[in-house]
């Protein structure tokens, strides 16, 4: 079959790709522009456009049988310029539009995000209250998975996908988290912030999204989890990995939301992205308790041990020159 992407160069897209192609399908790509290191020699079929463009998704959509749209901003500070909104939810209500229009299915990669956080001691559901206030990104996946169900209302067949934090190889960019470990390993993060989240391999949530193509419910979400982990048990895991000692100091909650507006402040001076911000410490304090049971009765998801995924992310690192090649020589005496 013939499926279109969106965010092809995106962590969860560039592996996504892949795992089609590896299922024997023909892909079709939307892309902002030419040699994306993503794309490097995959036999994948491209299209120029933006999700903020009507008319360059639904050239995207011509022919295809499918579409997984998994593109989107990601932010911790805010969003001063207006695109988180402008891809996240304007975007997505494109791609919905054009899906309906074509009659062709779509599987939107949502976010748990989307949830309201509280009450913190219950564990979050499908069923659980949409965010209404909250960070620009939190509002604009509620916001995208609302457009989704308004064309779902007219005919629309799509399933949405709510992951955890994503970790795992083919991570171009790289993701947040991804940065995070490479300077775990350069030994260049000076201490860590305390609180975690549920982090989730990269390859079990397309893996899922397929299945959700092939037999999910329309109108259904599935959360697509992995296991709470501390920040201290991610950066434990890492430098049993590498043999790269873990940083020694955890920063004070109290201390790291003080200094979270002087962070934040530096960044913007040096065009920089923060180390943190008071959004990404929110996160780290959230829920940690995601129920994961619907994706895996009615899909078949099955996450892999976090180690698997710790290991395999800075394999990948290793082996695309993010990392010194010769780490691979000590992951390849990992178990």
């Amino acid at each position: 079959m013939k499926v279109a992407v969106t965010g092809p160069s995106g962590h969860v897209g560039a592996n996504l790709v892949r795992m089609l192609l590896e299922h024997g399908h023909e892909v079709r790509v939307l892309v902002r522009r030419e040699n994306i290191p993503a794309l490097a020699g995959l036999d994948v079929e491209t299209t120029r456009g933006d999700v903020r463009e009507a008319e360059s998704v639904t050239r995207l959509l011509e022919g295809v049988d499918a579409v997984f749209h998994a593109a989107g901003i990601i932010s911790i500070v805010g969003d001063p310029q207006g695109l988180v909104e402008q891809v996240n939810v304007r975007g997505t209500a494109n791609v919905a539009d054009a899906a309906l229009a074509t009659g062709v299915k779509m599987v939107y990669f949502c976010s748990v995000h989307a949830f309201e956080q509280a009450p913190l001691h219950l564990p979050i559901d499908e069923s659980r209250t949409r965010v209404v206030r909250g960070t620009a990104y939190d509002r604009s996946k509620a916001g995208g998975e609302a457009e989704v169900r308004k064309r779902v209302a007219r005919g629309l067949e799509a399933m949405i996908l709510h992951p955890t934090g994503i970790i795992g190889p083919h991570d171009f960019g790289p993701s947040r988290m991804g940065r995070v470990f490479v300077d775990m390993y350069h030994r260049r993060l000076p201490a860590l912030v305390p609180g975690g989240f549920d982090w989730v391999d990269v390859r079990d949530v397309v893996e899922t999204a397929i299945r959700a193509w092939e037999r999910g419910r329309t109108g259904e979400s599935y959360i697509v989890s992995g296991r709470w982990a501390s920040m201290g048990e991610l950066a434990t895991l890492a430098a049993e990995i590498t043999g790269v000692a873990p940083p020694r100091l955890e920063t004070p909650l109290w201390l790291a939301r003080a200094g979270a507006p002087f962070m934040e402040a530096w960044a913007r001076v040096r065009r920089t992205e923060p180390l943190y911000t008071r959004e990404s410490l929110s996160v780290l304090q959230a829920n940690r308790a995601y129920v994961r049971e619907k994706a895996t009765r009615e899909l078949g998801h099955a996450p892999r041990p976090l180690h698997e995924s710790v290991r395999d992310t800075h394999r990948w690192f290793a082996e695309s020159g993010v990392l010194p090649k010769s780490l691979l020589r000590r992951l390849d005496a990992v178990t």
